[in-house]
């Protein structure tokens, strides 16, 4: 059973971080971090949704002008997240270009994006055609943890320390519906759309007596058509299992404040991705930057009781260095948790 979505770094573990993730069966992804997009192709920008940007450094934010070019002159809505003082890093960007041609463009491309505080969100919308000037109505709403909701996932957000807030990231899907593709046959039924409807219908937990209509088509023309109970059509084609869980952690002092934040909002993920900027003999240089080593990353992975983890953004002066840092992070994702361990987290002492 294939999950339905599929997370990959956007580059390589030295490079700018990003993790896309493409929805299996959809024409759309989620992007967390907005490094370097140039291994993405104009097909892959073109299916982002949603990006959630954990804070603004170069490494993490230069990719928002590349993306920004792909959208423009497209009927497209574009949801970013980013932490306290994000609206003047967007500004910004919006401010360094003219946009006197603008009112030009036949669709309407639409920006929202949204500042993450501990206890709120304000969002303000940016038109394409008004130049990107903000709108006046700021929409305020309360935070709890989950930055964006739909029927079949959630992300969540933590607020954590690089010396500057910097967002920790779970996208949680609730549970996934596996299409079982002897019950198409024996029903004769084709794979199409239809399946993403099918799927929404079980995801908002529809009435199982409500009737479902099955659809043929072809070049976007429905040629055919069948209707079933919705309820009934799953029992044959449908087998539910547990979601799955990504989590994303970067730029992070290991605190023990730091420690319990990622532990809570990593627990269980079926896939972490965590950054290993340092070797633990570099400790004091991965404090005094407010970054984590490989030690700490794979004792995060451990206390957080992930199924696998992946590591990424690694310092350059670790070039040609990849598998100790692999190794590093692997023995302590191994070990037994220490005495020391255990006081982190139990007393918060360091």
């Amino acid at each position: 059973m294939r999950p339905s979505f599929q997370p990959r770094l956007i580059n390589d573990p030295f490079s700018d971080p990003g993790l896309y993730i493409p929805f299996l069966y959809e024409k759309r992804a989620l992007l967390f971090d907005f490094g370097q997009l140039h291994s993405l192709s104009t097909r892959d920008l073109l299916k982002i949704t949603h990006v959630f940007v954990t804070h603004t450094h170069m490494d993490h934010f230069i990719g928002f002008d590349t993306l920004l070019r792909v959208f423009l002159g497209r009927e497209k809505e574009l949801h970013i997240f980013g932490p306290s003082g994000f609206f003047a890093h967007v500004e910004g960007k919006l401010a360094g270009y003219t946009w006197n041609l603008v009112n030009e463009y036949q669709t309407n491309f639409t920006l929202r994006v949204t500042e993450v505080y501990p206890e709120e969100t304000l969002t303000r919308i940016y038109v394409c055609k008004d130049r990107f000037e903000p709108q006046r109505q700021q929409i305020i709403e309360p935070f709890a943890g989950i930055l964006w909701k739909e029927p079949s996932f959630y992300v969540e957000g933590a607020i954590l320390d690089h010396r500057i807030p910097c967002l920790g990231l779970s996208l949680v899907e609730n549970f996934y519906v596996n299409i079982i593709k002897e019950g198409l046959k024996e029903l004769g039924l084709p794979v199409g759309p239809w399946l993403n409807r099918f799927k929404k219908a079980l995801y908002e937990k529809k009435d199982p007596g409500d009737e479902f209509h099955v659809t043929w088509e072809r070049g976007g023309t429905v040629i055919e058509e069948r209707t079933f109970v919705l309820g009934e059509l799953a029992n044959k084609i449908a087998a539910i299992s547990p979601g799955r869980k990504v989590t994303y952690i970067t730029d992070v002092i290991g605190s023990p404040e730091n420690y319990e934040k990622v532990i809570n909002l990593a627990n269980k993920a079926d896939y972490l991705f965590i950054e290993a900027a340092f070797l633990d003999r570099d400790k004091d240089i991965a404090q005094k930057k407010y970054h984590l080593t490989a030690r700490e990353a794979g004792e995060l992975a451990r206390m957080s009781d992930v199924k696998h983890y992946t590591l990424f953004h690694f310092s350059p002066r670790y070039t040609d260095m990849a598998e100790e840092i692999e190794k590093e992070a692997r023995e302590a994702a191994k070990k037994e948790e220490s005495e020391d361990t255990r006081q982190k987290t139990v007393d918060g002492k360091d």
